[in-house]
């Protein structure tokens, strides 16, 4: 066998199985037909996270400099400028893709640039090289189901190609109902774009609990971004009138379409049967394929599609390859959004646990009240904890807040050790933060489990 493991694919999934693999001795190599990072590093992830930050400080100067006592400066003359804000994003990205190119060449891992094919369960080519293996970890990622109206190609376009723009034009459609549907439309419309999102089906945020939805979606509703429900249904006779996109009964202005439906994996050419059920690749509850010694990891299995539990699975194959056995547990996988503000949920939502016949009881914490969110001109959100109703263990956390990425982590964490809210409120928080509303809920859920 030339190779312990070879791994198709070098996003958040592949790269991490790569530098673990060479960490603990299997001579391993990793086949990329574009770029080290994947999707992710490169247009999709950081480069949007990039970008949507440029947006928040360009609204926040507009909107809050001078409540902050920032005087001098001219309303008229500030404007974003979207060529600087492309190019510092895609500096990030390469930053941190030539981190990991170098980390997996640290750790001896074989870089291999083409399109792999799969000709059997031991064996891939790629570039007329025929390569084999003991084990096959397909890490392809996932692509957005293309939409369903036949619309000009030069008015849709996918999110990778947003980067490739001298301009941004003055009116968008964003298709989709995940939160990088919400992302985009927040996006442009911070930018002093027109914004229409089109959601396919009755809800969006899908994943996420209906509470944070609704709140989301009247926050959007508020920014005077349109919004349309069950669009899906008419999408094969939406068209174009002049500038005007369509929509049923709706006529939106348009000058591109964003497409960002829900993902489906990629798939590698393959030359054996593998498991495909609905777009994604079979998998048991450690990776594996039908192919016992082939695994595949990330978004090209559909269990979850985010980048942090595709990282996860890069560890859990290559442990289980090193004769590991571990399960992830995909109810303490956190859902983020870098939305404005940030959305995060970890746990089941209220939905699944009245699903479940679970006794539960919800206890929400503004963060109005909190001294730091005050300074800091953030007070737009709130924290809620989803405990156990007899013995008060941590179910489930939801926060939307300024910085509700990061602070779901420290949700993680209880949830991790099945902490109760006595546990959250007898946890001392640094003062002023706005993790203290962790302490102020925990206290709130126990004044509330006392009094009844």
């Amino acid at each position: 066998m030339d190779y312990d493991v070879i791994i198709i694919g070098a996003g958040p999934a592949g790269y991490v199985a790569g530098i673990r693999a060479g960490q603990v001795g299997l001579k391993t190599a990793i086949i990329e037909k574009r770029r080290i990072g994947g999707i992710c590093l490169n247009g999709g992830c950081i480069s949007s996270k990039a970008i949507i930050e440029s947006a928040k400080l360009y609204r926040r100067i507009k909107d809050q400099a001078y409540d902050f006592g920032v005087e001098g400066l001219d309303q008229a003359k500030i404007h974003f400028n979207w060529q600087q804000a492309s190019k510092r994003a895609q500096q990030i990205s390469s930053q941190l893709t030539a981190g990991v190119s170098l980390m997996l060449q640290k750790n001896g891992v074989d870089i291999i640039e083409g399109e792999a094919r799969i000709t059997s369960d031991h064996s891939i080519s790629v570039e007329n090289r025929l390569l084999t293996a003991q084990h096959i970890i397909i890490a392809t990622g996932s692509h957005h189901l293309p939409l369903k109206a036949k619309l000009p190609p030069e008015k849709v376009m996918e999110i990778w190609r947003l980067y490739q723009l001298e301009e941004i034009p003055q009116n968008i459609v964003v298709v989709g109902e995940s939160s990088i549907a919400i992302e985009l439309a927040q996006f442009f419309n911070l930018i002093d774009r027109n914004v229409t999102l089109l959601v396919p089906y009755n809800r969006m945020m899908p994943m996420a609990d209906e509470y944070l939805a609704n709140w989301m979606l009247n926050k959007l509703q508020n920014d005077k971004i349109q919004v349309i429900f069950n669009s899906y249904d008419i999408a094969d006779t939406s068209h174009f009138e002049g500038n005007y996109l369509i929509v049923g009964d709706h006529k939106v202005a348009c000058d591109i379409v964003i497409n960002s439906k829900l993902r489906q994996g990629v798939i590698p050419p393959c030359e054996i049967p593998l498991d495909v059920k609905e777009g994604f690749i079979v998998t048991n509850e450690f990776l594996q394929t039908n192919y016992p010694n082939i695994l595949a990891i990330g978004d090209v299995n559909g269990r979850l599609m985010f980048a942090h539990s595709a990282s996860a699975q890069g560890y859990q194959a290559i442990n289980f390859i090193k004769g590991i056995k571990e399960e992830i547990d995909i109810s303490k996988v956190p859902l983020n959004m870098y939305s404005l503000p940030e959305v995060a949920q970890i746990g089941p939502t209220e939905a699944q646990l009245k699903a479940q016949g679970l006794q539960y009881r919800v206890t929400e914490y503004p963060l109005s009240t909190n001294g730091k969110a005050l300074c800091e001109g953030n007070t737009e959100g709130f924290i809620r904890i989803l405990s156990e109703a007899k013995y008060g263990q941590v179910l489930g956390v939801q926060i939307i807040a300024a910085n509700a990425t990061d602070m779901i982590s420290e949700a993680s964490a209880f949830m991790q050790v099945e902490a109760t809210i006595f546990d959250v409120a007898k946890t001392v928080h640094a003062h002023p933060t706005i993790s203290e509303v962790f302490m102020e809920a925990g206290f709130k859920a126990v004044d509330e489990a006392k009094n009844q």
